[in-house]
């Protein structure tokens, strides 16, 4: 197991007990043995608002993160998505919000398969990749919220 994974699945660990975790960034890279910005990229690459996290940085005291793992009911966590999506999305982030609601049962499989096939690169190709993310973002809020209304 590589060293993200260790990282990540420690952290893991900690959220099955509570929804919530506050860890010294410099204490829990001492205990696993790497430097402090490893358990940045993990946090920045795995604990994403995408698969259903909030991450917040508390300035001093030794660099205390709290991690959230965020539990609502289906419109409330397709509200948070719709908000989290901004102006522009990337292929990627759109796929991990779809993964994380098809996980928690808030979307089902089939209409992950559809909002993907709309909101995919290859549907979107024809659009100058500057212009494309933003595409993405409005169609897919859009999907998201006729989803909530049926």
């Amino acid at each position: 197991m590589n060293l993200s994974n260790v990282i990540a699945h420690m952290i893991s660990e900690m959220l099955e007990e509570t929804d919530e975790i506050e860890i010294q960034r410099n204490t829990l890279a001492q205990r696993i043995g790497c430097v402090p910005s490893q358990i940045n990229y993990v946090l920045s690459s795995r604990f994403t608002p995408e698969r259903g996290y909030i991450v917040e940085s508390k300035r001093g005291g030794g660099g205390c993160i709290r991690i959230t793992r965020v539990n609502c009911s289906g419109d409330t966590l397709l509200m948070h998505v719709v908000n989290a999506i901004g102006n522009s999305i990337d292929d990627k982030s759109c796929n991990n919000f779809l993964v994380n609601l098809v996980y928690n049962n808030i979307i089902s499989k089939s209409d992950a398969k559809l909002i993907l096939a709309a909101t995919g690169d290859t549907a979107l190709k024809r659009i100058d990749p500057p212009q494309r993310d933003e595409v993405r973002a409005s169609i897919f809020k859009q999907m998201l919220l006729s989803v909530m209304q049926s």
